[in-house]
């Protein structure tokens, strides 16, 4: 659950396989410190760009490092032999002999890449418009610690995450609104939680794991139902935390709140 049960490298993920372009390349994502590395390969490097404005659309996410994509290459067509070499016929045969990427169930990369016009398009408008959101959002004092996403789809945009209240919750979506070149906003995703911007505060910085730190009079089930609204979900916390006897939890202690 989003906001506290994702690490930032999960969120990132989940943003990138809602693209069209993205979502069947089989791009990994790690993340430490802030700092989110992607890396895969997809048809040229026009695409880098459109990872960009994906991945820096979520909070929490400070850089992005595509150093580890690759770009997917034409197999060139070998020079035509003399007439009476006799491997004409087997050269004449190799142009159509398309690159791979390593998955034996991943299309072919001519079939997957975009007109560079239309990337470079989608890269502009997108990298635009998400830049714009986030700075809205990041620049009003109420919103500016709320762990929120801005995502897209087309022209609309998508707000993930948590606030503190129904005031926080419409004012997101009016400075989204109000960005040029936004046609439409989606708040299905954000969610009102008293005291959301303290329960997602910590985080683990190897994983991006939200934490909690057990205070005194805590129970695991008061924590469940901190973050899931659901005082039984004490169970997966349990269990994600390696805690054997839920009733046995320590002030000071570090607790992972999983997804």
């Amino acid at each position: 659950m989003w906001p506290f049960g994702k690490s930032t490298a999960d969120r990132v993920k989940d943003a990138i396989n809602e693209q069209t372009r993205l979502k069947d390349l089989g791009l990994q994502v790690q993340e430490r410190g802030g700092t989110v590395t992607i890396t895969g390969m997809v048809p040229n490097e026009r695409y880098v760009g459109l990872i960009n404005a994906v991945a820096g659309g979520i909070s929490g996410v400070k850089n992005v490092d595509t150093s580890g994509v690759t770009f997917e290459q034409q197999v060139a067509a070998p020079a035509q032999p003399a007439p009476q070499a006799p491997a004409a016929t087997v050269q004449e045969a190799a142009p159509e002999i398309q690159p791979t990427t390593g998955n034996l169930n991943a299309r072919p990369a001519p079939a997957r890449a975009a007109p560079a016009d239309d990337i470079e398009a989608e890269v502009e408008d997108r990298s635009r418009i998400a830049k714009a959101v986030l700075k809205a959002l990041r620049g009003n004092v109420e919103l500016a610690d709320d762990p929120i996403d801005v995502l897209q789809s087309g022209k609309s945009v998508i707000l993930r995450g948590v606030v503190d209240n129904d005031h926080e919750q419409r004012l997101a979506e009016k400075l989204a609104r109000e960005v040029p070149g936004v046609s439409a906003v989606d708040i299905s995703g954000l969610r009102v939680a008293v005291g959301a911007k303290e329960l997602a505060k910590e985080k683990d910085q190897d994983t991006g794991d939200t934490v909690y730190t057990v205070k005194a009079g805590d129970t695991l089930g008061a924590i469940a139902q901190k973050y899931y609204g659901n005082a039984a979900e004490y169970r997966k916390i349990a269990h994600f935390n390696n805690i054997s006897n839920p009733d046995l939890i320590k002030v000071g202690q570090k607790i992972r709140i999983p997804g």
